[in-house]
């Protein structure tokens, strides 16, 4: 059964000469559990639109998304933010980290902001961290880690709530050659070994190597691709 399906997602918006301008144009998308799919493409294809769309951070002009069994579609911006938080997990280009908590209480966040008891939150944290490798610099803020370091609380706040779908949007852009295989490592492992579905915006082709499959975003639909046209 597929984590995320996406069927015939229409997204348009408005150009500077009043004129429509449309970004994804019929998109199909099936993404099974514990599958990592990279969509790659041209800047300004539409890839991150995409992600808003099937992450619920956008509504889709037509079409359906349906992530773990529950359709977006016809939901109040509260039932979209429920299921955000509860279903699905983010890591972009910048990590976003709050700046003037630790490396573990940022991970936490997103279990306190949910309710759960702080004990739970920071074993569940830890956790995490250790996941990602960095027990020993949980207690340290974003300032006092390295890129790479961040990027990866980042990775473990996005998966705090043990989400069914993770969605990643040029997660190593930021970040020089070794911390970039490094990240890319650990995504592939945790898509495999936590079973997660998920979908990574990349234009690396390091990490669309390491994808189950490889999807190109041209003309606003997907169609299959060799990584070989991925610019590094």
């Amino acid at each position: 059964m597929s984590v995320l399906i996406a069927r015939d997602i229409v997204k348009t918006y408005r150009g500077g000469d009043g004129g429509q301008i449309r970004v994804l144009g019929g998109v199909n998308l099936a993404v099974k559990r514990g599958e990592m799919i990279a969509v790659v493409g041209a800047s300004g294809a539409g890839k991150s639109t995409l992600l808003h769309v099937v992450g619920a951070l956008e509504r889709p002009d037509r079409g359906e998304v349906i992530v773990s069994g529950q359709s977006l579609s016809n939901r109040t911006d509260d039932e979209l933010a429920t299921i955000r938080n509860r279903k699905i997990g983010f890591v972009f280009q910048f990590h976003h980290l709050l700046r003037e908590f630790s490396a573990l209480e940022n991970v936490m966040m997103p279990l306190r902001i949910g309710g759960i008891d702080p004990r739970e939150a920071r074993s569940r944290a830890e956790q995490l961290i250790a996941r990602v490798g960095l027990l020993p610099r949980m207690h340290h803020r974003p300032a006092e880690l390295s890129g790479g370091e961040q990027q990866r609380t980042a990775v473990a706040r996005s998966l705090a709530v043990d989400p069914a779908l993770l969605l990643a949007d040029e997660p190593s852009g930021n970040l020089d050659h070794a911390n970039a295989e490094t990240l890319h490592d650990l995504l592939a492992e945790l898509s495999r070994d936590l079973e997660i579905a998920m979908v990574v915006v990349t234009h690396n082709r390091s990490l669309a190597d390491r994808a189950d499959r490889t999807l190109r975003l041209e003309d606003g639909v997907l169609s299959d691709t060799d990584v070989r046209g991925v610019v590094a």
